[in-house]
């Protein structure tokens, strides 16, 4: 293994340096993340986007596969698989160990919860943004529809944006399309996209690890099918070809065309 260089260090080194990379997805490979890496491809262009997956101990590594087929599948040639062994050294929950999916009696969030993990994932993947020059890190949370999940706010995203900037001096901009979109608006903007066959065939988004239209018991694929059969509903009442999401004005987002204004993660001064 080569020398790392400046500024590169723990998990990515050993990672070669890449040219005009404008962005940086969390890439999954559920619904979300998949939806957000056809919109930062969309602004910036396939040759301009990177994608970074974890392996954080998560039972079904079939989320990893069908990540690297995402990366594929929209033209994303760089692609950081990371493995972060950590995670279960530190913490239990349903993703990781054998244990039912609930929400204990007083309970904030189901065992479902990874504590910390999009902080985490935010940070490894500002470390790798700033060694491609890139300053757009971009996610799928939502706080729309979300299981109480902390580390899905925004308020948690602009926290972290702030720190991601005074701890690396470099000017993030975490991106998040779907903050205040529900499921049914997502479904809508996959549809308007024209990816919303791949979105419901080629991801992983159960609990469970069942590919595309998942288990459908679970509480990931409870929501996902809710809102696509919403959406389908909404579809079909006004004989169009999506039922379109409010417009920015109603709704701060950064899909499709992102700009500051849209930018829901407002810096701090």
């Amino acid at each position: 293994m080569r020398t790392p260089r400046p500024g590169e260090c723990g998990i990515i080194a050993g990672m070669g340096k890449h040219a005009k990379i404008a962005a940086v997805v969390v890439l999954s490979g559920g619904q979300d993340s998949a939806t957000c890496l056809a919109l930062a491809v969309k602004k910036h262009g396939a040759d301009h986007v990177a994608a970074i997956t974890f392996k954080y101990g998560q039972r079904h590594q079939i989320e990893t596969a069908y990540a690297k087929r995402l990366a594929k599948r929209f033209g994303v040639k760089t692609h950081n698989v990371v493995t972060m062994d950590f995670y279960r050294h530190l913490t239990t929950n349903a993703l990781m160990n054998d244990q039912p999916i609930a929400r204990k009696k007083g309970a904030s969030c189901p065992t479902t919860v990874v504590e910390g993990r999009n902080a985490a994932f935010l940070l490894a993947a500002g470390v790798w943004a700033k060694s491609l020059g890139a300053t757009e890190i971009h996610t799928g949370v939502s706080q729309a529809d979300f299981s109480g999940y902390p580390d899905c706010r925004a308020v948690f995203i602009r926290a972290q944006q702030r720190m991601m900037r005074l701890a690396m001096e470099w000017p993030f901009r975490i991106v998040t399309p779907f903050m205040r979109m529900t499921k049914a608006e997502e479904w809508a903007l996959a549809d308007r996209l024209g990816i919303l066959d791949v979105i419901e065939n080629e991801t992983v988004t159960c609990y469970n690890g069942v590919p595309g239209k998942g288990c459908g018991k679970c509480p990931a694929c409870k929501l996902r099918n809710r809102g696509l059969a919403e959406f389908r509903t909404l579809k079909s009442a006004a004989g169009k070809t999506a039922a379109r999401p409010p417009s920015n004005k109603q709704r701060h987002s950064s899909c499709p065309h992102y700009t500051a204004k849209q930018n829901p993660i407002r810096p701090y001064p």
